[in-house]
């Protein structure tokens, strides 16, 4: 009777560390889907090597 228990449990905790990876990973994927197509929609400053933006800059006087 313990070793079927054993199987059983054996068998769910694979079960559940399987489908736990797979949402992290298709949801990372999704995530960099997303954010991928908010940054190629923005204007990038080829100039902005601090990534700050326009603020960290000199004035030009």
């Amino acid at each position: 009777m313990s070793i079927e228990m054993f199987i059983v449990g054996a068998v769910l905790f694979a079960l559940y560390l399987y489908f736990t990876i797979w949402n992290i990973t298709h949801n990372n994927k999704k995530q960099n889907e997303e954010n991928k197509s908010i940054i190629d929609d923005s204007v990038i400053d080829e100039h902005d090597s601090d990534g700050m933006g326009n603020f960290s800059r000199f004035p030009k006087d």
